[in-house]
């Protein structure tokens, strides 16, 4: 029985066959669709034929945090990467380090400035980008994508993690925050 998981891309749906033809990078477990710069995508994993809903939210210190189930994927932004130019240096905690929204997770350096970077919301380490201390660089080229800095468990309390997201930015405003810091 062949699966009929579709992916949602943009207004329109395309089947398996067409996310099957998407480049190897998108064809993992699981299969993101990016388009425009939009940071909310689908997520479908063509092995199970389910569709997953993966949300991005942003802070107004430029971190974004891309949440799937309870794990969130921790960054910053491509504004905040342009502000601080050239990355030289990015410093990231332990696996198995806990933190709560607000906490310093770590920090960037650039040829500009020196800046911490904040936890979006609590949780544990659960993987830390190792790519980033051999090539900072890629936060400037990939900050929300590849570069990214930590995945987090968020904790248990399924109210508590949801209000904590609540607190954040969608993505429209995220861009309505940055269009009135860029002026």
């Amino acid at each position: 029985m062949a699966s009929s998981a579709k992916v949602v891309f943009s207004n329109a749906v395309i089947g398996r066959s067409v996310a099957r033809s998407l480049p190897r990078s998108y064809s993992s477990r699981s299969t993101t669709i990016n388009k425009d710069n939009h940071r909310r995508v689908v997520v479908a994993s063509f092995s199970r034929g389910v569709q997953r809903w993966m949300t991005t939210y942003y802070t107004p210190a430029h971190e974004y945090c891309k949440v799937e189930g309870k794990v969130a994927t921790v960054g910053i932004t491509d504004f905040a990467q342009s502000a601080l130019g050239d990355i030289v240096f990015v410093d990231l905690p332990s696996v198995d380090d806990v933190f709560v929204a607000g906490d310093s997770i770590g920090s960037v350096e650039s040829v500009k400035a020196a800046s911490d970077v904040y936890a979006p919301v609590g949780g544990r380490v659960l993987e830390v980008n190792g790519t980033l201390s051999d090539e900072p660089g890629l936060v400037n080229t990939d900050s929300e994508g590849g570069a990214w800095f930590v995945k987090l468990e968020m904790g248990n309390d399924d109210a508590a993690a949801a209000g904590e997201l609540d607190k954040l930015m969608s993505e429209e405003e995220y861009r309505v925050h940055c269009e009135k810091e860029a002026h």
